[in-house]
């Protein structure tokens, strides 16, 4: 067999599905179970044709990437079991994270180099060794190699995705791309491939020149500002975003699309932005560079391209906020239009627990977008949602509802969920406000 089966990556349209997976898992990822190996990994080498229509597991599409040669990361580390686990991985599960790393490895380069050659079956079947009835054996093919870009992620219930840790799946026109002896080798695949053995490690993106570039995602508007980050010099672990109240905070990725991250604005419901990156090191991008942008107008009411690119203005120093007052301006209901929201304890757990939401129409008329408003009685903190846009100031939290769940007809339910640390206790002033 010559290529592992289209893997479990992220793709729109089916963002909502994966986000319902989501459980107990910070933000911040401060586990390390996935972290970058700090020597060359050994592993078997599948191949895919091509990512997800439009969206990589890394939440960029193809034609945006660095590099037309990527590869995808394993997303578990499970070894002999082939079940599904919320994804991201929450800390509660960390053992079982591969070196996809939740998304945290996305848009890294690695250079990988081909190793030995099956000579018997290595088809990934679940429980089966690898190159069974046969052995690895070295030809002149061993030894090419190409930089790639870690675009999407392998999960899986295989053998390649899940025995075997150290596995890449890579793009399948990069195969005859690799290069030996200065040119390229330009047949190793179909003939001579039978999945590999490689070998690989992680490196500076090559030849990087430029700066980030930067777009919204499809659906992207005021109430859901998903944004992608891209042509980075050492991948990137966290986007801060300058909010309404003058300070950085942290951008809640958006799942595991490793690339792809919710923002706020500068002013309460408005659309400009200022952003600084952090990359794979954690050492801001560009000594804290500021990339300062608005959302553009034809995604006021959603971004209808997969990917809408921007340009931006860039400074060294915090944005200066004007003295000048200003009056916010605050949604009026649509006749007709009312929603109620309920909540329910669904998980807990020794320092944390997770809330459900349900959102109901209750008007005669449906709903263009919903928000949900509500008060902890402690210091419980919301770590982490699903299916909405949450902020939280203080006690109070107030959730808008995304892109793909706030149009409701009239007797319509969603829910949304969020994982939150702190003993669950009774919500107060839990409120839902239709628009």
């Amino acid at each position: 067999m010559g290529s592992a089966s289209r893997r479990m990556a992220a793709r729109p349209g089916v963002l909502a599905v994966i986000a319902v997976l989501v459980v107990a898992v910070s933000v911040l990822w401060p586990w390390k179970s996935g972290a970058a190996p700090a020597t060359p990994v050994t592993g078997n080498a599948t191949h895919f044709d091509a990512l997800g229509a439009p969206y990589g597991g890394c939440g960029l599409p193809q034609d945006v990437l660095d590099s037309p040669d990527f590869v995808a990361l394993n997303v578990y580390n499970t070894p002999g079991d082939y079940s599904f686990y919320p994804r991201p991985i929450p800390p509660s599960q960390a053992a079982k994270i591969g070196l996809w790393d939740n998304g945290r490895n996305c848009g890294r380069f690695v250079q990988v180099t081909i190793g030995d050659y099956c000579t018997g079956v290595n088809d990934g079947a679940p429980g089966q060794p690898f190159c069974r009835n046969g052995s690895w054996v070295t030809d002149g093919y061993a030894g090419a190699q190409l930089t790639m870009v870690v675009a999407d992620s392998c999960g899986d219930s295989n053998a390649w995705c899940r025995d075997d840790p150290g596995h890449l799946d890579l793009s399948t026109a990069s195969l005859n791309r690799f290069v030996k002896n200065g040119a390229p080798v330009g047949d190793m695949n179909p003939a001579h491939w039978n999945n590999r053995r490689v070998s690989w490690s992680y490196v500076a993106a090559p030849n990087y020149t430029g700066d980030l570039k930067l777009g919204f995602l499809q659906g992207a508007q005021r109430y859901w500002t998903a944004i992608a980050v891209s042509h980075l010099p050492n991948g990137v672990h966290g986007v801060e975003f300058l909010g309404a109240d003058g300070s950085w905070q942290q951008a809640q990725p958006d799942s595991d699309l490793g690339q792809a991250f919710i923002i706020g604005p500068t002013a309460t419901a408005g659309t400009a932005y200022a952003i600084r990156v952090r990359d794979a090191s954690d050492a801001f991008v560009n000594d804290g560079r500021v990339y300062r942008f608005t959302l553009p107008d034809q995604c006021l009411s959603g971004c209808a391209a997969a990917y809408t690119g921007i340009s931006y203005t860039t400074g060294t120093s915090t944005p200066t906020t004007s003295t000048t007052p200003t009056t916010p301006t605050t949604p009026t209901t649509p006749a007709g239009a009312s929603c109620t929201a309920t909540s329910a304890v669904t998980s807990s757990w020794n320092g944390g627990h997770q809330l459900e939401f349900t959102v109901k129409n209750t008007g005669s008329t449906a709903l263009a977008g919903w928000t949900t408003t509500f008060s902890f009685a402690g210091t419980q903190q919301v770590t982490n949602s699903w299916n909405a846009v949450p902020t939280q100031t203080g006690q109070q939290v107030r959730a808008a509802n995304a892109n793909y769940n706030g149009t409701l007809a009239a007797g319509a339910t969603t829910t949304w969920g969020a994982v939150v640390t702190g003993t669950a206790q009774p919500l107060t002033a839990l409120a839902c406000t239709a628009r």
